[in-house]
């Protein structure tokens, strides 16, 4: 496994609303996931995925009222964001890996009952996650996410994945605000920078877009094995998507046409919000999770 770069914890000091303590696993690659682990430890465990280019940070008002009202939040960094190590070349990367890295890390938390919660590449390795082990998955929020299997790209992403491969500067901090509606103040930008001081440890970041498996791409054979799993899913799948993100907008049709439990599920909603939903409504998606994780116990 090549060298991997490892974020100094001082880049993490004092970040605004992200009191939680961290928790770390060593892959077998020897690489260390980073996660939050709050709550109950014998709570229903609710499992918040990130995206690209965010981390954990993206999820910190929407922890305390899942903790509050009873479940257990476990939210991990990518390999390549946040507090996890991160590759410095975008040729290591790959959606496989990225898959099998949470699965290790999944399993060694012997988790079950699990309500999933995800949204951008969270639902990408996510909603894999569910189809590799539907039976340790009670529940799914997806929020403005999707599981592509060689669809045509929309142009608002194209354009997306030229900007990331192309653009000298790829400011991670001032992209989260450009997806945003909410003005985020200066120590908040600075907490999405704060995992990448370097062009190398940006590489992650970088490569995702271009492996996103749309068009013809290597990963669309797995992601239509994936939707076989998940066309027989009849547990609680509610879709949150908002209404102002350019890049998923209608994305839920899918899901709601093809997954049984999102069929006639009365959980579904609009968010409002741009695309980190997690940003400009963090209530109401964590009203869907806390929602759906009720109707999962029944």
């Amino acid at each position: 496994m090549p060298l991997a770069y490892r974020t100094p914890d001082s880049r993490f000091a004092n970040l605004p609303d992200y009191p939680f303590k961290p928790h770390y696993h060593m892959l077998r690659e020897g690489l260390r996931v980073h996660y939050l682990d709050e709550g109950p430890r014998d709570g229903t465990p609710v499992l918040m995925m990130h995206g690209e280019p965010s981390w954990s940070y993206l999820y910190r008002h929407m922890i305390g009222p899942v903790v509050e009202a009873g479940y257990r939040v476990l939210a991990p960094d990518l390999i390549g964001f946040g507090k996890s190590d991160k590759l410095t070349k975008k040729a290591e990367y790959s959606y496989a890996l990225h898959v099998a890295w949470m699965r290790d890390w999944l399993d060694a938390m012997d988790l079950s009952n699990i309500v999933l919660a995800c949204q951008d590449w969270g639902s990408l390795v996510g909603l894999r996650l569910v189809a590799d082990t539907p039976d340790r998955f009670a529940a799914v929020v997806l929020a403005n996410g999707g599981l592509p299997a060689g669809e045509p790209a929309p142009e608002a992403f194209r354009k997306w994945r030229t900007f990331s491969k192309r653009s000298p500067v790829f400011p991670i901090g001032r992209i989260l605000q450009q997806a945003t509606v909410r003005e985020l103040s200066k120590a908040e930008v600075a907490a999405y920078d704060a995992p990448f001081p370097t062009r190398a440890s940006k590489a992650g970041a970088r490569i995702f877009p271009s492996l996103v498996p749309l068009g013809a791409n290597e990963a669309v054979p797995d992601q239509l094995k994936a939707w076989e799993v998940l066309e027989g899913f009849d547990k609680p799948f509610t879709c949150s998507f908002s209404d102002r993100d350019p890049i998923t907008r209608g994305g839920d049709a899918k899901f709601r046409a093809r997954v049984p439990g999102a069929k006639d599920n009365p959980l579904h909603r609009t968010l409002r919000g741009h695309h980190f939903i997690q940003e400009d409504d963090p209530e109401g998606f964590a009203a869907a999770v806390i929602e759906t994780a009720k109707r999962a116990e029944v």
